[in-house]
């Protein structure tokens, strides 16, 4: 960009008489380039980032007893129990994650007696609550599917280990 003044443009040797000379100062206080550092710059969020979130905030809440289908629960029952596997907290947990906004279906199983509006409701709070403050995305919507209810008198399709 060029500034007409009488005629002709502006020179270099003009704007350095208008510009401070900083070089002489090279202290933490000098700043390049322009604007905020916190600003220069962009931020991406993988998917499986946003799923960690959620799982473990879906988790949280009281009534939820587990994640994800039957058979997703059987085959990480199988992968937790092989050396070196460790428990999915994404199991049951899907997400799309945008530049600004993300969206997440649950999959859970709730515990036999409560209230599966309220636990809904309660995991769709604490999941939007934790994914908003750590990730800084709009939380568009959470959809939760309920796939099964854990009766007091069921076993558990992923027992404890054996080994102590």
């Amino acid at each position: 960009m060029s500034d007409i003044t009488d005629g002709g443009s502006t020179r270099a040797a003009d704007l350095e008489k208008t510009v401070p000379d900083t070089s002489a100062r090279k202290g933490p206080g000098v700043r390049r380039g322009g604007g905020d550092p916190a600003t220069r710059g962009r931020t991406t969020i993988a998917d499986g980032v946003v799923e960690k979130i959620a799982g473990m905030a879906a988790r949280d809440v009281l009534g939820v007893h587990a994640m994800g289908s039957g058979l997703s629960r059987t085959f990480g029952a199988v992968r937790d129990r092989v050396p070196g596997g460790s428990k999915s907290v994404t199991r049951g947990v899907k997400a799309e994650v945008g530049e600004v906004q993300t969206a997440l279906d649950l999959e859970i199983v709730v515990d036999y007696g409560v209230s599966i509006g309220d636990v809904a409701r309660a995991v769709r709070e604490n999941v939007i609550a934790a994914v908003e403050r750590m990730t800084s995305l709009e939380v568009v919507e959470v959809n939760i599917a309920v796939s099964d209810v854990k009766l007091p008198d069921e076993e558990d399709e992923e027992p404890e280990s054996r080994l102590q």
